[in-house]
């Protein structure tokens, strides 16, 4: 499988999702967008993955290959090709195909729970999942679901949190690819730092990571899970 990786920071790979890209024996062909690597033609790949970064997909103006990402997005998905879209990757999915952007009532950070909906139950990546099911969770803005969308899971504070469009387009807002390492390098990031300190006040550093770290392996196992079974419908 040749899949194509497009990342908006050097510090959110696909993690847990690009082991099982290389143990199922993908191509992977990485574009950074925010290093303005080119974007290649979609129609040579069999799977696209986006993932999160600390910019808004309606920050155009200030960082326009935006658009040129989400015309992609929207040919790409329309035409057929699996998706799977984590957190900026979800709210990307959403804007693509019609969806509304926007920040929401304060940053939701932390190892937070999301609740799947009664479509979940069938649906082919979320099925017999537990209802309730922790997330790590970092960012500022929500998204509306695009006509034709099924909504897969909820938070009280967000009630959009994951997504399947058509058969094989995927958004999740929460992240369950991360490492420990990951969040260490995260709370490095400038926009990340502000959220985490408007979130959960400052100081929270050092409780984020140590609440993480009892977590890690669980939040990786139910990632692990998710991206398997989106693969196996790719």
């Amino acid at each position: 499988m040749h899949v194509l990786v497009l990342q908006h920071i050097a510090c959110e790979p696909p993690g847990a999702y690009e082991d099982v890209l290389r143990e199922r024996g993908a191509t992977i062909h990485r574009i950074e967008l925010d290093e303005h690597d080119p974007l290649p033609d979609w129609r040579g790949f069999e799977a696209i993955i986006a993932m999160g970064g600390p910019m808004s997909v309606n920050d155009e103006e200030r960082l326009p290959w935006l658009r040129d990402e989400k015309a992609l997005i929207n040919d790409a998905v329309r035409a057929g090709v699996p998706f799977f879209g984590a957190c900026l990757g979800a709210q990307l999915l959403s804007s693509s195909l019609g969806g509304t952007v926007f920040q929401g009532p304060k940053p939701e950070v932390g190892l937070l729970p999301v609740f799947l909906t009664l479509e979940a139950a069938s649906d082919p990546v979320f099925s017999g999942i537990s209802r309730e099911m922790l997330t790590f969770q970092w960012h500022g803005d929500t998204f509306s679901l695009p006509s034709g969308s099924v909504l897969l899971a909820s938070s009280p504070a967000f009630p959009h949190q994951a997504f399947r469009w058509g058969g094989r387009a995927y958004g999740v807002q929460f992240h369950l690819e991360v490492s420990l390492d990951m969040v260490r390098e995260w709370l490095q990031v400038p926009e990340y730092a502000r959220s985490l300190n408007d979130s959960l006040g400052p100081g929270s550093a050092a409780t984020l990571i140590d609440e993480f770290g009892e977590h890690e392996g669980r939040l990786r196992s139910h990632g692990r899970r998710l991206f398997e079974r989106w693969l196996d419908l790719c």
